[in-house]
């Protein structure tokens, strides 16, 4: 049995669990959709009352009856590789694929359903409170009187981009920012803006979830400082990531969370204030974590082979 990877070429966090995979001799197909039709194909067949269908990389063909496990990680866009490329052809190629992989009994991390869904950052400010989790105080708005009055109830602000995304595409992100003091607010009659109000953070937190197994990270800030960078992306002083241990009130949350998201894998981000309450920021279905691996050693890329492997790993081999 196979485990499907569906992600860039590029990708080197997908590359920890392929690495475990290997050593285990579990076979693994890693694909970009981006290169259907060419790099990659497919054929199903419907008759007689059964389906059938190939996937083929590199000349590598392997049948969609024998896929164990299907990781959605971070792929491009169907056919935008193609020499005809067009959004016709893309539609096209995304029905032919994802259509034919939902005929799979393949294990799915994370269900693209499921994951178009918890993309939706206002569904997982209501999600994350109706699970119990601590929420800034949030709105989004285009309407200015209604900015104004909220900073008026909240003055120290954040504001970030409702869908995460870089107006110029590509990998780039918007970092979240303070607003600035005196802002008229009129601007947000433009799109829509997400203000937030500023958690005094004391530390990031990065949870990074594996079905129901949890790797968690701190990285300590400094000390509350109107000038300090908000978000830890972008922040040169953040750091270094450690190891910590989840408290029960946020492990229940977040389990409850993803039970109701229906992810096998989310990556939540929180800020811990000075009483050591963690505030929820965000869940990335997709999210980073080789970082983490990498500064504190937890085994997350292991856990994701175990899962998308469906069975209890011993040592690897010598």
């Amino acid at each position: 049995m196979t485990v499907l990877i569906l992600t860039s070429e590029q990708d080197v966090t997908a590359d920890m669990a392929v690495v475990e995979l290997n050593a285990r001799g579990i076979p693994v197909l890693r694909l970009d959709p981006a290169e259907l039709p060419g790099g990659v194909d497919v054929s199903g067949e419907y008759a007689h009352g059964t389906f059938h269908g190939h996937l083929s990389v590199g000349g590598r063909v392997v049948s969609m009856s024998g896929l164990r496990s299907i990781w959605v990680r971070r792929p491009g866009a169907p056919a935008a590789r193609s020499r005809a490329a067009s959004a016709w052809l893309t539609e096209e190629a995304s029905q032919a694929l994802y259509g034919m992989l939902r005929c799979t009994d393949a294990r799915w991390m994370n269900h693209p359903d499921a994951a178009r869904q918890a993309r939706h950052k206002p569904w997982q400010l209501w999600l994350a409170r109706a699970c119990g989790l601590p929420v800034p105080a949030t709105l989004i708005t285009t309407f200015p009187r209604v900015a104004r009055e909220f900073a008026e109830r909240y003055p120290d602000l954040v504001v970030k981009p409702v869908s995460g995304a870089h107006p110029d595409g590509g990998t780039l992100a918007v970092p979240t920012t303070r607003v600035r003091p005196g802002e008229d607010y009129r601007d947000v009659a433009h799109g829509p803006t997400l203000l937030q109000r500023r958690v005094r953070k004391r530390a990031d937190i990065r949870l990074t979830c594996v079905g129901d197994r949890m790797f968690a990270a701190r990285a300590q800030g400094a000390p509350d400082d109107p000038e300090a960078v908000v978000d830890v992306r972008f922040d040169p002083d953040a750091g270094p990531w450690r190891p910590v241990s989840v408290p029960r009130r946020v492990a229940d949350g977040v389990q409850a969370y993803l039970t109701r998201a229906q992810l096998a894998y989310g990556a939540f981000d929180f800020a811990e204030d000075s009483d050591g309450i963690w505030w929820f920021l965000e869940c990335n279905q997709s999210g980073q974590f080789g970082f983490v691996e990498i500064e504190t050693g937890q085994p997350i890329g292991r856990a994701v082979a175990q899962w998308l492997a469906g069975e209890p790993f011993g040592p690897a081999p010598a």
